[in-house]
């Protein structure tokens, strides 16, 4: 994977991790997002320095006309940081906004390639994913992608997850997608567990999540199927 991105990263591609901060709780899973960011890093030969990623996020905190947090109403900031080819990391930060209670999701005709690495990692080079969502139909908030085998990826901006019989569920890495934080600290906490998924299974499901780790996980409702 290290020699197929390293001799293909387009001039200008940075990593980027999205996450939540908010006055109570601060930043919200923030060693598994540096975690992800290293590991990007490495894979394509980044320099990462965690502490110069933490002096980034202390403008959160000293910037208070940009990020009011001054006060008990202050919201939840979406924080957005990126890592360049130099080791230069760039914050920006905006008002989180309220979590929806249900978006309303539909799968995609477009097909992902399992085997393209890229889709292991959070990073610019996303075209797909932006051109997507900002393709999104009337009533429809999120899409869902299949991979070239019928497997169930992911959404534009989502991991997704499928109750059945009180067991959650998410599809494997090796179907083509991110590794969420989210998605990771649910497994990590035993309340998830990865298995390959059809479009079959979205219809069967009791329940379907879609989530992140800005957002947390946000009831989902399938109203369109690729033909």
């Amino acid at each position: 994977m290290e020699s197929a991105l390293r001799g293909s990263i387009p001039t200008g591609v940075k990593i980027i991790e999205t996450f939540r901060f908010d006055r109570a709780g601060g930043f919200g899973r923030l060693p598994l997002h540096f975690g992800r960011m290293a590991e990007t890093a490495r894979v394509l030969g980044y320099p990462f320095h965690e502490d110069h990623a933490r002096a980034a996020l202390a403008g959160v905190v000293t910037q208070p006309l940009a990020c009011p947090i001054g006060g008990a109403s202050a919201p939840a900031l979406r924080c957005r940081l990126t890592l360049d080819a130099h080791g230069k990391f760039d914050l920006t930060v905006a008002e989180a906004g309220e979590k929806p209670q249900l978006w309303k999701i539909a799968v995609s005709e477009q097909r992902l390639c399992a085997a393209n690495a890229w889709l292991r990692h959070k990073t610019t080079q996303r075209d797909t994913y932006d051109q997507a969502r900002a393709a999104l139909p009337s009533g429809i908030d999120e899409w869902i992608f299949c991979n070239e085998r019928g497997e169930v990826c992911e959404g534009t901006i989502t991991s997704i997850f499928l109750k059945t019989g009180g067991q959650m569920l998410t599809p494997p890495l090796s179907s083509g997608l991110l590794p969420g934080v989210l998605r990771r600290a649910l497994i990590g906490a035993g309340q998830c567990r990865e298995q390959l998924l059809f479009v079959a299974d979205l219809r069967a499901a009791d329940e379907i999540y879609v989530g992140n780790s800005l957002r947390g996980l946000i009831r989902a409702e399938l109203v369109g199927l690729a033909t």
